[in-house]
C-alpha cells in the first residue's frame, strides 16, 4: 500500500468516486502531512526492506485467520437463522446449557488463535528488535522542528564526530542500527520504505534496525504530533549501494569547509555567518550550526557541513531537485527567504531573523537582528560553497522513489 503525502486544500471539489481510498491511507497521510505539499509518496510495503517483508508475512497470517474466523461466524450465524427461523418451529428451540462439548470448542478455538497470533509476534520480535554487532550505526536526533544524523563511528579529520543534517545516509544491503533521541518533545521517526517507525523520546535512547536491497531516495517524516511545523518535520533518506556509500563517509571524514577566496561574496558570508553583525544585533550562524573544519561549532540547529551538496532546505519543506540546486532561481528565492525571516515561513521555527521582525523564543517575543539583501545573499553564497567532492554527491544519479517523475538527480 503507498501513502502519497502530496495534499491539496482544493481537493473537497474533486469527485466522491475519487475520494474512495483505504481508511488506513487517508488515516497515514493526515498523521504524517497535515496539509502542506509534499512530491514524494511512501509505501508501507516496500519489499526491498527485510524489515517489511518480515512485517508483511506475519500480516498474511493474521488474515488468513481473521479471514477464516469471519467465514466460520458467517456460517455459523446464517446456519443457525436458517435451521430454527420461527415459522418452520411451532415448539420453543431446545437448550443447550451445559453442553460442555460446545463450551470447550467456543474456548479453546480463540485461545489457539491468540497463541499463534503471539508466537507469530515474538518470532518478527526476535527477528527485528535486535541490531547485528557489525550494523552500520548511526544516531539520530529530533528536535523541533528538525533532524541530524549521526555517524558515532567516523571521526571527522578536523575534529568531531561526522554529520549531517536531514539527509541520512545508509548502506544498502546491510542491517542499519538507529540510535535515537529528542532534545525536546517525543518525535517520531518513520521512513516505512526501509522499515517500521519508532518514538524519539527527551533524555531516552533507544535502537533498532532499519534496511533496504535497493539504493534511492526515500522520504521520511515525523509521526508524533510535535507542534506547529509537525507536518513540515521532514527528511530524506539516501540508500547508497556498499562501495558508493564507503566512498562518500570517507569524504564526508576527510572534508574541510573551502576557505574563501579574499574579496568574494562567499568571503564575506563567511565573516557574518562566523561573527553576526552586532551593529544590527544579527546573530551570528556559527552559535547555532557546525560547520566542519570551521571554529562553528553549535549545536543548537543542524549541522551545515554539507550544506552545498544537500538538496532539502527548512528540513524538507523546500527541494533543490535540479542540477543547479541552490543557484537555481526558483531554490536561490526559498533560501533567501529561509535565511532573512525563518519562522514566517516555517511556524514554531526557532531560527534568528535578520529582518528586524519579532519572533518567539520560550513564548516570549524578541526582536531579530538586521542584514541587508546583499548580506543574506553573502551567506547564501557561503552555504552553496559547502559541497562534498563531486564524486561524493551521494544525491548524483540517485533514483528518487515515489516522485512523481521519477527519475534520477
Amino acid at each position: 500500500m503507498t501513502l502519497n503525502t502530496t495534499t491539496h486544500r482544493n481537493s473537497g471539489t474533486r469527485r466522491r468516486g475519487r475520494r474512495v481510498l483505504p481508511t488506513l491511507a487517508i488515516l497515514g497521510a493526515t498523521l504524517l502531512t497535515g496539509c502542506q505539499p509534499v512530491t514524494q509518496s511512501l509505501s508501507i510495503g516496500d519489499m526491498a526492506s527485510a524489515y517489511n517483508r518480515e512485517i508483511w508475512w506475519m500480516s498474511i497470517w493474521a488474515i488468513a485467520l481473521s479471514i477464516i474466523i469471519f467465514i466460520g461466524v458467517s456460517y455459523a450465524l446464517f446456519y443457525t437463522v436458517q435451521k430454527f427461523r420461527e415459522d418452520r418451529h411451532d415448539a420453543p428451540p431446545a437448550q443447550f446449557h451445559g453442553n460442555n462439548k460446545l463450551e470447550t470448542i467456543l474456548v479453546a478455538v480463540p485461545v489457539v488463535i491468540v497463541i499463534l497470533l503471539s508466537v507469530l509476534a515474538v518470532k518478527s520480535m526476535a527477528a527485528l528488535n535486535p541490531t547485528p554487532n557489525q550494523a552500520t550505526k548511526i544516531d539520530v536526533l529530533a528536535k523541533q522542528f528538525w533532524w541530524n544524523f549521526a555517524y558515532p563511528e567516523v571521526t571527522s579529520d578536523a575534529g568531531g564526530v561526522v554529520t549531517n543534517g536531514n539527509e541520512m545516509i545508509m548502506p544498502t544491503r546491510e542491517a542499519v542500527a538507529l540510535t535515537m533521541t529528542s532534545g525536546d518533545v517525543i518525535h517520531g521517526f518513520w521512513a516505512p520504505n526501509i522499515g517500521g517507525q519508532r518514538a524519539a523520546m527527551p533524555s531516552v535512547q533507544k535502537t533498532w534496525q532499519v534496511d533496504t536491497d535497493r539504493a534511492g531516495v526515500y522520504q521520511g517524516n515525523c509521526s508524533q504530533l510535535c507542534g506547529a511545523s509537525h507536518a513540515n518535520m521532514r527528511y530524506k533518506v539516501i540508500a547508497l549501494d556498499q562501495e558508493r556509500y564507503d566512498a562518500t563517509l570517507a569524504a564526508m571524514k576527510a572534508y574541510r569547509a573551502p576557505e574563501p577566496a579574499p574579496g568574494s561574496a562567499e568571503a564575506r558570508g563567511y565573516t557574518l555567518f562566523m561573527q553576526g553583525k552586532g551593529s544590527t544585533g544579527a546573530a551570528s550562524c556559527a552559535s547555532c550550526h557546525r560547520v566542519q573544519g570551521t571554529p562553528a561549532a553549535g549545536v543548537v540547529g543542524p549541522d551545515l557541513s554539507f550544506f552545498g551538496t544537500r538538496r532539502t532546505l527548512g528540513a524538507g519543506m523546500w527541494e533543490a531537485m535540479t542540477e543547479a540546486q541552490w543557484t537555481d532561481a526558483k531554490a536561490a528565492g526559498e533560501l533567501r527567504d529561509w535565511l532573512k525571516n525563518s519562522p514566517r515561513v516555517k511556524p514554531g521555527s526557532l531560527m534568528p531573523t535578520y529582518d528586524g521582525s519579532e519572533y518567539m523564543v520560550k513564548g516570549k517575543m524578541v526582536k531579530g537582528g538586521t542584514l541587508t539583501d546583499a548580506e543574506i545573499d553573502d551567506i547564501a553564497a557561503y552555504l552553496r560553497s559547502l559541497k562534498l567532492p563531486e564524486e561524493a554527491d551521494y544525491w548524483k544519479g540517485t533514483a528518487v522513489h515515489g516522485a512523481p517523475n521519477g527519475g534520477t538527480q
